[in-house]
């Protein structure tokens, strides 16, 4: 699990990423702009950010990641009190909220939340005998174990991450293709195809003229 870490305070942000490290991959900076540009050059699970940075502020990067379809789980610290600063964090797509000083045993248990929330654990279960192993790329059925590409892996991932949401084309390609990759809709099709072969197809269903859902 790879998560990026928007913190300007160095003490404590040297605490949080030594304490993240002895479990999860973790890129830290002090910055707003180097956040925007770490998420575009890279795919991470969970961002962790601060409200109150030097060159802006938390809340409106999730916003402007948000614009951009990016649906990454996002959990704020901060040192503010007012309820206003809660209310905006979380009209502005936040997943949690978490007031500072806190106990990083409650930080922990917070992420812990969020993967239940959005199968960010590295075995999923698709149906009761049907396991999908992020990890190693693979669906495994009572009758036969499929292994998948990392493009296939990813897809049917991101679909199991938002699957209360109808995902357009558009949201699928921008979030699992890198852009200089970018192909064409016909490749979406082609996943799906791939997919439902894997798990059956009443698991990715296709909502006419919006997208695809995981059911």
């Amino acid at each position: 699990m790879k998560i990026l870490l928007l913190e300007d305070d160095t003490a404590l942000a040297n605490i949080l990423t030594d304490y993240l490290e002895d479990e999860y991959d973790v890129i830290q900076t002090y910055s707003v702009k180097k956040a925007f540009l770490l998420s575009e050059e890279q795919k991470f699970d969970l961002y962790i950010f601060d409200i109150n940075v030097p060159d802006g502020d938390g809340i409106s990067l999730l916003k402007e990641l948000r614009s951009f379809n990016d649906a990454t789980p996002t959990i704020f610290i901060t040192a503010f009190r007012d309820t206003k600063y809660l209310k905006a964090a979380f009209e502005s797509g936040a997943n949690d909220f978490i007031k500072k000083p806190f106990d990083l045993e409650e930080l922990s248990q917070r992420i812990e939340n969020i993967k239940r929330q959005f199968g960010l654990d590295s075995l999923i279960n698709i149906e009761e005998k049907t396991i999908f192993d992020t990890k190693r790329h693979s669906i495994e059925t009572p009758e036969k174990t499929y292994s998948m590409t990392h493009k296939e892996s990813d897809f049917l991932h991101y679909l199991y991450k938002n699957r209360s949401r109808v995902l357009s084309s558009d949201e699928l390609l921008q979030n699992i293709w890198e852009f200089d990759e970018m192909p064409s809709d016909d490749a979406v099709r082609t996943v799906v195809k791939n997919l439902r072969k894997y798990i059956g197809k009443e698991h990715i269903l296709n909502i006419r003229g919006e997208g695809y859902k995981f059911e």
